[in-house]
């Protein structure tokens, strides 16, 4: 990274280092600090509500694979169905069919809507095993999930990836992986978001250990998505059949979340066991 005048020039190496066949990218070490910051902001919260931490470790396994899960296959099917479609078994493995054989190309697709829907289905499977009220457990969760959603989105800049709209604005970045156009740095745009939105949610649960049933889930929908319906006016669209479209994908996604959430927000409240 460095300085060209009024831009700054982005051009890290998305590998910190390579061992033989392996590499370690900053974006899978972003990955590592979304759910290891997680984990300890929930250990907080279960030990500040008197739970106990096998619990917490087995929402984390469900949760971990919901996430993934559910990137995997938003990616698949609301990004890319056109060649998903027939090429069923590449949603699940890490390898793609090539005239040569086989080859490892890894998970090169994942999307946020899809975690959040993979996330919500696991709640539920998790509130099921363990008999949780799904609702107090997602108001719990809702407090870490955009910490989380910062280190993703830090990750898809250590990227290059998520590119914004060029501008002539000060804080333009110059993605040289990419071209030689200042752009908008979307990712760090979301990043900000979701950092703010974390510091909102945990300071409104500091200040009130139970709050109503619902709501911390319904604002961190309301926050999340809201942030994401407007920012992606600055993004690049990330597939070609959303040229020319109203509102892209993404935020079409969005627009069931918030909703969603504004009806906790504003539903009459209901007594919820623990």
């Amino acid at each position: 990274m460095h300085l060209n005048l009024s831009h700054i020039v982005w051009d890290i190496d998305p590998e910190i280092f390579t061992i033989g066949s392996f590499g370690l990218r900053y974006y899978s070490l972003c990955w590592f600090f979304a759910f290891a910051a997680s984990y300890y902001f929930m250990y907080k919260v279960f030990v500040r509500e008197g739970k106990p931490q096998e619990l917490l470790d087995k929402l984390t396994m469900y949760i971990f694979l919901g996430t993934l899960i559910g990137a995997r296959l938003g990616h698949c099917l609301f990004y890319d169905f056109a060649y998903y479609k027939d090429h069923i078994l590449e949603m699940f493995i890490p390898f793609q069919k090539t005239r040569d054989g086989w080859q490892m190309t890894g998970f090169t697709g994942l999307a946020s809507h899809g975690g959040a829907i993979g996330i919500l289905t696991a709640l539920w499977l998790f509130s099921r095993n363990t008999k949780i009220n799904f609702i107090w457990i997602a108001d719990r969760l809702m407090l870490v999930v955009p910490i989380a959603c910062f280190f993703i989105r830090l990750g898809n800049f250590f990227n290059s990836e998520i590119i914004g709209h060029p501008t002539d604005m000060p804080w333009g970045i110059i993605f040289a992986q990419e071209d030689n156009i200042p752009r908008h740095p979307g990712q760090l745009y979301e990043a900000i978001a979701y950092l703010i939105s974390f510091f909102i949610m945990w300071a409104i649960y500091q200040k009130n250990q139970h709050p109503t049933p619902g709501k911390l889930f319904g604002l961190l929908l309301v926050l999340l998505f809201g942030a994401r319906l407007v920012l992606e006016y600055f993004k690049v669209d990330q597939v070609a059949f959303e040229q020319g479209m109203l509102l892209n994908m993404g935020q079409i996604l969005s627009i069931p979340f918030i909703l969603a959430g504004l009806y906790l927000l504003f539903r009459k409240p209901n007594s919820v066991k623990r």
